[in-house]
């Protein structure tokens, strides 16, 4: 691509033709505000903050949606933007609550940030609030029109990124707002629970279903055993609330912090990973072997499972049984567990702290969450609300003396602290399955092929000389193609190119999940995935076969994988779910 010379302030700049002159800045080291801009999505302009001069000539232009052209040259500071940006700003303030302190967003609110940084003391204009009902009709997000700024981001993220269409744009003109498709509620419309609008929305319009208070009902009830599991992605994600950089790997200060809440006992869903592999990988080496629906694909993420069986029914003998990590260990901490320490399982409390909204729906999605004879996950907290957590009860996470997990659902490979990157689920499956195809162990455990951020990944693992097919999708708007592969091939009576396909609903995995840090783009996703792979290369174990904790869980409990217990407690199944409830 061709470079072009522009001018930022006078500051000469040269960028590749086609960048925005709000990215032109940057390079600059000047700041432009934006509110409706986000990288992970196209330029929508709706907000008008970013506006700009272009000298010698009347024209205004939006910084985050024009590109540079040679010789351009603005100017993006003056009195006069200054006071139109002002003003933008007190508008949108005027059909704005200013309930701030008891806001969820009180602290990481963009339009609080702008405000303080334009020095904004009065409200000029009349206030007009939206007079919509807060909906809290899901178990995993809630909606607060009173607080929606109409940036659009929410709508984009849900059409463009998740390609679900959940949320559109309603009215027209000074009456648009963004609502469920079809005027439904949340929960009756196509919505999969993923949290990626409320990790988008820049104010508290969009939020998770907030449950710290009953966890701490939960750890101060004497007749209640509190039990908690970390997701693999909760160890890189939760740094960034405390200060830390990007991708810092706090898994051990994050048990610490677990046991000054009180908790009977600490637990990682890593252990899961490491079981979901064992069950995954035999399931689909028994469709390779013995026949079955090939190809098949993974099942670890709650949205992507939701989407499959709205959009996709007729495809869902291709999704493994296999539950998810996190329903596994609580599968396993109200039955082996329980019987272990000799605990009533009716009086353990289990909870997940996850980086994704959607598991608050999955811990009660159907009857198979409930394989131990109780509710296998009683609470889910999402990365957000366990930071909140932590802060409100006094506890410097930062100095927090590293501590272990408790044996032995607290033991775990490499292999299952990567399930939190896309690919990792595939990286992992294929350093066991390659083992129990060949019988012998892979020498190089680092699969390149399904690494990084490009929305499909396709390759070819070799097991000893047999070629198995893998793709690896995240972002439910890119697996509509892969999934009309495989429905096209079937209809043709062939089957797709693939033997193994892993789906993520969230752009870069369960790294950037809903419920992780706000803020997320593909620099702090790369960080992220970096710190997870970082800890898998410094385990001592990174093979889910390997880990000892699973094996004499198989010894002692399970029998082995796919057994009659494993599959009553690990397994699971599907049904077909309208798009709309209503």
């Amino acid at each position: 691509m061709s470079i072009v010379h522009v001018k930022i302030n006078g500051i000469p700049v040269e960028v590749e033709e086609g960048t925005s002159v709000l990215n032109a800045a940057k390079q600059a080291g000047v700041k432009i505000p934006t509110l409706c801009y986000h990288e992970d999505l196209k330029p929508f302009g709706s907000c008008g903050l970013c506006i700009v001069k272009q000298e010698g000539s009347a024209k205004i232009i939006r910084a985050c949606a024009a590109p540079v052209n040679e010789g351009l040259s603005v100017i993006t500071h003056d009195h006069e933007l200054f006071e139109a940006r002002k003003t933008i700003l007190e508008l949108i303030l005027s059909t704005h609550p200013s309930s701030c302190l008891t806001c969820i967003r009180n602290g990481e609110c963009e339009l609080q940030d702008l405000a303080a940084e334009f020095g904004i003391r009065e409200q000029p204009f009349e206030v007009r609030l939206s007079d919509r009902d807060k909906d809290t009709s899901s178990a995993s997000i809630v909606l607060e029109p009173e607080k929606c700024i109409k940036c659009g981001r929410c709508v984009q993220v849900c059409q463009d990124l998740q390609g679900v269409f959940a949320l559109e744009f309603i009215g027209r003109g000074d009456e648009t707002y963004m609502a469920p498709a079809a005027m439904l509620k949340l929960e009756d419309s196509p919505c999969v629970r993923c949290g990626q609008c409320a990790a988008h929305c820049p104010v508290g319009a969009i939020y998770e279903k907030d449950e710290i208070a009953t966890f701490l009902s939960a750890a101060a009830d004497p007749e209640k055993q509190v039990v908690v599991q970390i997701a693999p992605s909760i160890r890189v994600g939760l740094s960034e609330s405390f200060g830390l950089p990007a991708g810092t790997v706090t898994t051990k200060k994050i048990y610490a912090a677990l046991r000054r809440l009180g908790v009977k006992a600490v637990h990682d869903t890593n252990f899961g990973a490491d079981l979901t592999i064992m069950e995954e990988g035999t399931e689909l080496v028994t469709r390779l072997t013995k026949g079955g629906a090939l190809p098949q694909m993974t099942s670890c993420c709650p949205a992507w499972v939701d989407y499959v069986q709205k959009y996709y029914p007729d495809l869902l003998d291709h999704v493994s049984s296999a539950k998810s990590p996190m329903q596994m260990v609580g599968a396993i901490e109200k039955t082996f567990y329980a019987e272990k320490m000799e605990i009533d399982p009716a009086k353990m409390y289990t909870v997940a702290i996850m980086p994704c909204t959607a598991k608050k729906y999955e811990s009660e999605r159907d009857e198979n969450m409930y394989a131990s004879g109780y509710k296998d996950v009683d609470l889910v907290l999402t990365t957000r609300e366990f930071a909140r957590l932590i802060k409100s009860q006094g506890i410097d996470f930062v100095s927090l003396a590293e501590e272990e997990a408790d044996s032995p659902i607290g033991e775990y490979s490499g292999a299952g602290t990567i399930f939190g990157a896309t690919g990792g689920v595939m990286e992992a499956a294929v350093r066991t399955a390659y083992h129990v195809v060949t019988g012998k162990e892979l020498q190089n455990v680092e699969v390149d092929v399904v690494r990084g951020l490009a929305e499909i990944k396709k390759g070819t693992v070799d097991f000893d000389g047999t070629p198995v097919r893998v793709a690896v999708v995240h972002g439910l708007s890119h697996v509509k193609e892969v999934m009309d592969e495989i429905r096209a091939a079937k209809a043709e009576g062939k089957q797709a190119p693939y033997e193994f396909i892993e789906v993520m609903a969230c752009r870069g995995g369960c790294i950037a999940g809903g419920g992780q840090p706000y803020g997320a783009t593909d620099i702090l996703r790369k960080e992220r995935s970096k710190g997870l792979y970082a800890d898998d290369k410094n385990s001592a174990v990174r093979c889910s076969h390997h880990n000892e904790s699973i094996q004499k869980l198989y010894e002692t409990f399970l029998e082995k994988p796919m057994s009659h217990k494993a599959h009553h407690l690990l397994h699971t199944t599907y049904q077909e779910i309208p798009v709309y409830k209503a």
